[in-house]
């Protein structure tokens, strides 16, 4: 059973995914928050595993909510939702360690997998939504703002985890980077903690939104 804490202002749409996720033999959830620090308390009371998180909440936001969460329980996975129009909270909200970024209105069976999908370790955007946080990724990267890895962290990656690197960056699963550079899934594994070691970087995430900002010429 996957443990999941329900984050949102608008209590129908809390309430809601809260019904439709008990409805699921994979699922169950831990509690139901209003607002970021409902959140922070609800944690301490029941850990779940993973944390659907509005953007916009009073009291704390998703975004720091999130930076909160990431600092003391790393473990937790933070799925993201929001609407198509806030762009200014999208990159902080994945740069802090949330694991997700999906829209309000999503299939409930889209959602159900998205969760599955983090939870297995891997990262999930709305496939509505991805371009557009790619190309806010590009821009950050043209601005000199963003994730900052040191030279020397860098020049310790080897060619075989720059592969690697390249195909996270395309938002390629495990399996599929398995499959296209011939190794196990096992092997992969392997590669990415040892490639989020080198460079200091929290998870898969972390290490999508820097690939993207890098100009590869391995």
């Amino acid at each position: 059973m996957i443990k999941v804490l329900i984050a949102d202002d608008q209590q129908l749409i809390s309430q809601s995914l809260k019904l439709y996720l008990e409805s699921q033999e994979d699922f169950t959830v831990t509690g139901v928050a209003g607002d970021g620090l409902q959140v922070l308390d609800q944690i301490k009371k029941n850990k779940p595993e993973i944390i659907l998180m509005d953007i916009r909440m009073p009291k704390l936001d998703g975004v720091q909510c999130t930076k909160l969460i990431k600092q003391d329980y790393p473990e937790i996975k933070i799925i993201i939702l929001t609407t198509f129009d806030d762009d200014d909270f999208v990159y902080n909200a994945l740069k802090y360690g949330a694991s997700g970024y999906l829209l309000k209105g999503i299939a409930l069976d889209e959602l159900k997998q998205a969760i599955k999908t983090v939870y297995s370790g891997q990262a999930m955007i709305n496939p509505d939504i991805a371009s557009k946080v790619l190309s806010l990724f590009y821009k950050l990267a043209n601005e000199g703002t963003g994730l900052v890895v040191s030279q020397t962290k860098i020049e310790d990656l080897t060619k075989a985890e720059w592969k690697v690197i390249r195909e996270i960056e395309k938002g390629r699963s495990n399996k599929e980077i398995a499959g296209e550079l011939n190794l196990s899934e096992g092997t992969v594994r392997n590669y990415l903690s040892t490639i989020l070691n080198k460079l200091d970087l929290r998870d898969r995430t972390q290490l999508a939104i820097w690939a993207v900002q890098q100009s590869f010429s391995v």
